[in-house]
């Protein structure tokens, strides 16, 4: 079972659909697009609130001209070991400035949420059961030390491990 999750808590009524040959969005629903479906079908309409699923080797920028029509990019990570999702957030965020949900859908592990947020995501899409144990108690493992500035500004100051003071090397 998945459950939407975001900073918030769980999402009780989400009304995304991820449309596939087997399910297709109802009329209540609304529709998120494969990749290439969603570049046709943009190009074919104006419409807007549509969400496009975004998998690790797709090209992010070619949405670009349509970010102000997209309302969720979901995130595919198909195995936990697949970090790519990770620099679609990033280059969304970033460098093409978009604002919308950007949602992590697939293998989410709930050691990758904090680094998650960290680089732009909004929800997730989470249906390891441990995962979902560990958000309903509401206890998210903590990123002691970063590497790198991400998307998204930490509430800690310092915490760069190249900028600590005192000790050897510096």
């Amino acid at each position: 079972m998945t459950k939407i999750w975001n900073e918030n808590g769980f999402v009780e009524s989400d009304a995304w659909v991820i449309e596939t040959e087997e399910r297709k969005a109802g009329e209540a629903e609304k529709v998120v697009l494969p990749f290439d479906a969603f570049l046709t079908a943009v190009g074919e309409s104006n419409a807007g609130g549509l969400g496009v699923l975004v998998a690790p080797a797709d090209d992010v920028t070619k949405l670009e001209p349509h970010l102000d029509r997209i309302a969720l990019i979901a995130v595919a990570f198909p195995a936990f070991n697949d970090g790519r999702g990770f620099s679609h957030a990033t280059l969304l965020r970033e460098r093409l400035g978009y604002k919308g949900e950007v949602r992590a859908v697939g293998d989410v592990l709930i050691d990758q949420v904090p680094l998650m947020l960290r680089t732009g995501f909004d929800s997730f899409a989470v249906r390891n059961t441990t995962a979902l144990a560990r958000l309903a108690a509401n206890c998210l493992p903590g990123v002691a030390q970063r590497y790198q500035p991400t998307a998204r500004a930490s509430d800690r100051t310092g915490g760069f491990s190249w900028r600590r003071v005192g000790g050897t090397g510096t």
